[in-house]
């Protein structure tokens, strides 16, 4: 089975690879290539999950690397292909023949090539290159239409905040090489003390980041520039899950280090809290599915830190369905309509029929009414947390009902005076068979997969995942939950309360701005700051030392060159003369050689005598 572990992250990167070396010769064929590398991806996914194949391979001296598949990676695996599959299938009937096609199935390709080694990697080394790879694929999708300036931006801000987070797994990954000389996932947990709790923030730095919660939540609303393929990917099956999952796969690191599982809980769950604030202020469909992806995926960041790996897996599995399911509906209608404003889209479900209704069992999940899956995975999650984090998730759970039905309010209100088309983009008024085709299945995995966490049924999602011995909901849990969300879905939907719409949340309380004022501007004025010093210090003194060697030179040659060169003339002069004397007296006579030697032998003999 190592051929399948090969296979599986290698078919969508070749030929993902292809279409972009390709380009726009390959536009035409690219969305057919990327729905039949899509299915084969699901087929060896499929295989990968039953066969469970392990693989290992040298990457560094010592540090051995590979990947497996195991029973938590094998439902992501899965989860991972049929999502991109679905977006693929969309995409093939969204994109126009105008859009740089063969570029765009290209690095949806590897996008979720990626993510696949990520999910299947052993070792922090693997997991770094996927993640990183990922990271550069969510850039360039988010800003495929490069030739927006403010699309740029976005792009910039979602891949710079995110790289600021994974300067964690760097951290982690050099701590665990000193506290374990290992950079296997599964000897974390047993590095000693203080390498595991450094290894352990680095880690939960990354995840917190690549999974947009607090306080790095505020990227994925830039996010939102791509092409709403491009969103659902991101927010269903990929990138944003990849932090969630990281910590679910660790959790036996946070428990280890006490304070970090206690850390990530907490943040996973006023994630939820929060960015379900932020949703029910929205009035961009796009901007409330992307403030309630931060806050779902909170409920997963929280079972991470209690050690709910069913419940996390299970709500991460739900969601992936439902969001995906959202995304593509909310990209359906701008595309046939040219909005994606809550107000303009009145009558919007009445006008696509399949679209409406598919999109409003997906919101109805996502609202947690019984008995659609997120009512019952988000109680599996609560149900291993304390009472005070229980409480947090409840106040979660209720908003995630209010800006759920919101959306089914909007969408399925008669057509009004507000109803407008046309106002961000020229629409279609036209919604494919190619868009239409994954939405129905989708609905129907984001409406029932929550069997997976009932009474009877959690015992051997337990047993798949290796988590046998979590906690799960009781009847009076689920009734509460499920009440609650039913009281006030039937309180939104009634139109009679008008939900609260704070400037703050609306602009996810300034969480974008407090970062450019506290750490952008900070960071840049260093910077330029240190490129003063640069030119005006380090540079100048360089410049001095140049200029004084010029000036020395100069000095040299003219007012020392000339007095040696001159001394060193008349010393030659001088023995050139003692030359010509010293030949005067060779006459080649002998009675001249006589006279000289007895003259030598005279001064000889005064000197003797004078000295002594």
């Amino acid at each position: 089975m190592s051929a399948v572990a090969w296979a599986l992250p290698a078919l969508p990167l070749l030929v993902g690879a292809l279409l972009l070396l390709a380009g726009r010769r390959a536009d035409r064929v690219a969305p057919v290539l990327a729905v039949l590398a899509g299915v084969g991806t699901l087929g060896l996914a499929v295989a990968a999950a039953v066969g469970r194949p392990d693989v290992s391979f040298p990457l560094f001296a010592g540090l051995p690397a590979g990947m497996a598949v195991d029973g938590l990676s094998a439902v992501l695996v899965v989860t991972v292909a049929s999502a991109a599959l679905a977006v693929l299938v969309f995409a093939a009937g969204d994109m126009g023949p105008d859009e740089a096609r063969a570029r765009f199935f290209g690095l949806m390709l590897v996008f979720a090539a990626a993510m696949l080694v990520t999910v299947t990697a052993k070792d922090l080394a693997v997991l770094l290159m996927a993640w990183e790879v990922m990271g550069a694929m969510s850039y360039a999708l988010i800003g495929f239409w490069w030739q927006d300036g403010e699309r740029v931006d976005s792009a910039n801000v979602a891949f710079l905040t995110t790289r600021a987070g994974d300067l964690g797994l760097y951290f982690a990954a050099g701590c665990a090489v000193a506290g374990t000389h290992s950079l296997s996932l599964d000897a974390l947990a047993g590095a000693a003390s203080p390498w595991r709790d450094l290894v352990a923030a680095g880690i939960v730095v990354a995840a917190l980041g690549k999974s947009a919660q607090l306080p790095f939540s505020f990227w994925l609303s830039r996010a939102m520039a791509g092409p709403s393929p491009v969103s659902a990917l991101l927010h269903s099956a990929t990138m944003v899950a990849a932090g969630a999952y990281l910590l679910l796969r660790v959790h036996p690191l946070l428990e280890a280090a006490g304070w970090a599982g206690t850390l990530v809980a907490w943040a996973g769950a006023l994630t939820a809290l929060v960015m379900g604030a932020v949703a029910v202020a929205q009035r961009d469909l796009k901007q409330l599915l992307a403030a309630s992806t931060c806050a779902q995926i909170g409920f997963m960041v929280l079972a991470a830190g209690v050690g709910s790996v069913a419940g996390g897996t299970a709500q991460l599995v739900a969601h992936a369905a439902v969001k995906c399911l959202l995304f593509l509906g909310a990209g359906a209608f701008l595309t046939a309509l040219g909005t994606k404003d809550l107000a303009e889209l009145h009558g919007a479900a009445r006008r696509f029929r399949l679209v409406g209704v598919t999109f409003g069992v997906g919101a109805l999940a996502l609202a947690g009414l019984p008995p659609l899956s997120l009512w019952v995975t988000k109680d599996v999650v609560l149900a291993s947390a304390p009472v005070p984090l229980q409480a947090v998730g409840l106040a979660g759970g209720v908003l995630a009902a209010a800006y759920s039905v919101r959306m089914i309010v909007a969408v399925w209100h008669p057509r009004d005076a507000l109803t407008r088309d046309d106002t961000e983009q020229p629409g279609t008024r036209h919604v494919g068979l190619a868009e239409k085709l994954p939405m129905p299945v989708l609905a129907a995995v984001g409406a029932g997969f929550g069997v997976v966490a009932l009474p009877g049924v959690l015992g051997p999602w337990q047993r798949l995942l290796g988590a046998s011995g979590e906690d799960g909901p009781t009847a009076l849990e689920l009734a509460l939950s499920g009440g609650l969300a039913v009281l006030v879905a039937g309180v939104v939907a009634s139109r009679r309360v008008n939900l609260p719409a704070f400037a703050a949340a609306r602009n996810w309380f300034y969480l974008g701005q407090a970062a450019d004022r506290l750490v952008a501007r900070p960071v840049l004025a260093l910077a330029g700051a240190l490129a003063r010093f640069d030119d005006r210090v380090l540079d100048g003194a360089v410049r001095a030392v140049a200029a004084g060697g010029r000036a020395a030179a100069t000095l040299a040659s003219r007012r020392v060159e000339f007095p040696v060169d001159g001394l060193v003339d008349g010393l030659g002069r001088s023995v050139r003369r003692l030359a010509v004397l010293a030949r005067r007296p060779q006459t080649g006579q002998v009675h001249t050689y006589y006279a000289q030697a007895a003259v030598l032998l005279l001064v000889l003999t005064l000197v003797v005598v004078l000295v002594g």
